[in-house]
């Protein structure tokens, strides 16, 4: 006797169980391939991403590539299954405090770039232990805008003008100025000490080193990457400076280790700074490090528009300044 059971049937499979082949857009033309995969898969740790490219799991046109790897447009990139255990970053709501701070913080806005005053304390995205930075929340304020990317990084803990871009042709265009000194930036800072011998020009290649919980140090080298900055004391206290800083080059905590290296090391900061000038100024109200990405100016060349953008200092740190005892 022969027995037919009924075929069960087929579960339909998730996007999020299925391996995609994407499409490289116009608009993606130029993309590195994380940012692409951050884009794709909203609510994946960033480390999970990284897994998949060190693992092969990720090809582009068949082949294996690295994070930094620029997308051309027709390029297919294969994103491999990912099972997301926790809740969607997009399907939480966008927390109160934050959304308000994010739209009293925007300085600039047009069709190319969104510039902001970004707050001290809010990362320019999201990480391990903070699922909400300056870019994930902007884009969620602003859900019908197609395209919205960083063109560029602040510390946590700085304060000050962030550009983010609003189509690739700008965002491009932005890149080029950083890497050709096109964009003139600015930042204030106060620094340990009483700085000598006026306007300072400091040319100290920098190198990355060991890690300190979720932090890379980075150490002057005369093997790492070309590196300078401009200082310019603009008044004296007792025992700090306050000064103005021109950066040629963007490296990562590049002004605060060249403030230390020559000896006046910048105020709050916990990783290379001065524990006990540091304490002192705890005693005054200075909570964070004392760095403030205080202007930018640069024309784009897209629709040769020119920008001068100011960012006012943070009111916690013009009180710390009111408090210093004068020189």
């Amino acid at each position: 006797m022969t027995c037919y059971y009924p075929r069960m049937p087929e579960m339909p499979q998730s996007p999020a169980s299925r391996v995609v082949h994407a499409q490289v857009t116009r608009d993606e033309d130029g993309q590195r391939v994380d940012n692409f995969l951050m884009r794709r898969l909203k609510g994946v740790p960033r480390s999970r991403i990284y897994r998949l490219l060190r693992k092969g799991e990720v090809r582009v046109n068949k082949g294996r590539c690295k994070p930094d790897y620029r997308l051309s447009v027709g390029d297919v990139v294969r994103i491999p299954p990912v099972t997301r255990s926790e809740k969607k970053l997009e399907d939480l709501p966008l927390p109160e405090g934050l959304a308000r701070t994010l739209a009293e913080s925007v300085l600039l806005e047009d069709d190319d770039l969104l510039i902001l005053n970004k707050p001290a304390g809010l990362p320019v995205h999201g990480g391990s232990g903070v699922p909400v930075g300056v870019i994930e929340g902007l884009r969620r304020l602003r859900p019908e805008a197609g395209f919205l990317e960083l063109a560029h990084r602040l510390d946590r803990e700085t304060s000050g003008c962030l550009v983010l871009a609003r189509n690739r042709p700008a965002l491009l265009a932005f890149h080029e100025l950083l890497r050709h000194g096109g964009v003139d930036k600015v930042y204030h800072t106060l620094v340990a000490g009483h700085w000598q011998g006026g306007p300072r020009r400091v040319v100290q290649s920098l190198s990355r080193t060991e890690r300190r919980g979720e932090v890379r140090l980075v150490q002057v080298d005369e093997e790492g990457q070309d590196a300078d900055s401009f200082f310019t004391p603009r008044q004296g206290f007792a025992e700090a400076t306050l000064m103005d800083v021109q950066i040629g080059t963007g490296r990562t905590h590049q002004i605060r280790v060249h403030a230390a290296h020559e000896g006046h090391p910048v105020a709050g900061d916990r990783h290379y700074g001065d524990f006990e000038f540091n304490r002192r100024m705890r005693r005054l109200g200075l909570k964070r490090q004392f760095l403030h990405a205080a202007s930018l100016r640069f024309t784009l060349p897209t629709r040769g528009c020119a920008y001068d953008v100011v960012a006012p200092l943070d009111p916690a740190l013009e009180q710390v300044l009111e408090k210093l005892e004068p020189r």
